[in-house]
């Protein structure tokens, strides 16, 4: 049942006093009609319908020491809060409790979160970021929109969403209805290539011929798969536009650079490790999500390949005009951090841990099945 407000408690005693009985009071404000008799009580001995003080627990660490545990996490926001409880003595000269440093930090607005994950980035990156970040921040939407902005991503079979939680008992945890089942290598994949402009999109391409010992994507296999049938007949129609894709090997081989020279393509330096920058990442984040709402999950390379197609179709054209439009805040985030991470990491982040995590389990792998060297 609610506690009364101040204001309730105020008319309670108002009816009261007007000569309304407890019963007909508490029925008044829907409470229990002892809650009047004791909230009458109180008025005739205090005076006040306010509550009573309590003492409460005494606290074990001065407004002193809350300041310190608060300025530390502050300049060491990685600090545990048990790191901290063991380096204050409290007012009964013993080490506070890691709640009691955690109940400091929350009533000061820190909470402990997950923190976000990107690539290293040196001074020599976060330099060229800031410099291309300032040389492009006074593009309008209308040069923005005949810029199309080009990458490649992998889609898998198995989805791992970390972000998944479930409801169960205790000791259920390994209860086979309560276990996410996750292949390590996310299960079968197909390598997607795509590009987006204002009111353009060009894809999907899925990339053929890659697999065990395929060497994944090639200069050749992109040029073959996705210049020549594609990009070049695209610009050939349409003049006065500009190319963006990565710095990633197949980009800037030789001879991928020779035919877009051949063929006066006019391609837009980018910085290395620049994710955020890019609007096409945000476009696999939306076509991600189509494929998560597509029921029964795809069990064949066949299937997800058609689901694939589906979804992106099912893209709005003005989702990607929108990305696009959002290139000049890019900019303008990038010279905030001076150079730094930016908020524009949704799918991004989540594809460098897929990434990373591809690459950890294949050097456990390397490692479990490499022999061990014998001593001499």
């Amino acid at each position: 049942m609610p506690r009364l407000t101040s204001a309730e408690r105020e008319r309670a005693i108002g009816r009261l006093e007007a000569g309304d009985t407890p019963e007909v009071v508490a029925a008044t404000f829907k409470c229990h009609i002892s809650t009047i008799y004791r909230l009458l009580q109180r008025f005739v001995i205090t005076g006040s319908t306010a509550d009573a003080e309590r003492s409460g627990r005494p606290r074990v660490t001065t407004p002193r020491q809350d300041r310190h545990i608060f300025r530390s996490h502050v300049a060491h926001p990685f600090r545990t809060a048990a790191e901290t409880a063991r380096t204050v003595i409290g007012t009964h000269q013993a080490p506070i409790s890691r709640q009691t440093a955690s109940r400091r930090l929350r009533f000061r607005g820190l909470r402990n979160c997950r923190p976000a994950r990107g690539p290293v980035l040196t001074v020599r990156h976060r330099q060229t970021r800031l410099h291309w970040a300032q040389g492009h921040l006074n593009w309008n939407n209308v040069r923005w929109q005949n810029v199309f902005f080009s990458d490649e991503s992998r889609f898998c079979i198995d989805h791992a969403d970390g972000r998944v939680r479930v409801w169960r008992k205790s000791g259920y945890r390994y209860a086979d209805n309560c276990v996410v089942e996750n292949n390590a290598w996310c299960g079968p994949s197909l390598m997607l290539w795509g590009a987006i402009g204002h009111n353009q999109v060009l894809g999907p391409v899925i990339f053929q011929g890659l697999g065990p010992g395929g060497n994944g994507v090639t200069a050749q296999r992109y040029m073959d798969q996705v210049l020549h049938p594609h990009v070049l007949p695209f610009f050939q129609a349409h003049e006065n536009w500009v190319f963006q894709h990565d710095n990633a090997r197949p980009h800037t081989a030789r001879a991928t650079q020779d035919l877009l020279h051949r063929s006066v393509i006019q391609v837009m330096p980018w910085p290395a490790l620049s994710l955020d920058i890019n609007p096409i990442e945000q476009f696999w984040d939306l076509l991600q999500t189509q494929l998560n709402r597509v029921v029964p999950r795809p069990t064949t390379v066949a299937d997800l390949d058609r689901a694939v197609r589906q979804a992106w179709t099912n893209i709005p054209r003005q989702a990607s005009n929108t990305l696009v439009r959002s290139m000049h805040r890019r900019c303008q985030a990038v010279i905030d951090a001076n150079g730094g991470l930016t908020r524009y990491r949704l799918f991004c982040l989540a594809l460098i841990t897929h990434r990373l995590r591809n690459l950890t389990v294949l050097w456990t792998i390397i490692q479990r099945s490499t022999p061990p060297k014998s001593g001499h």
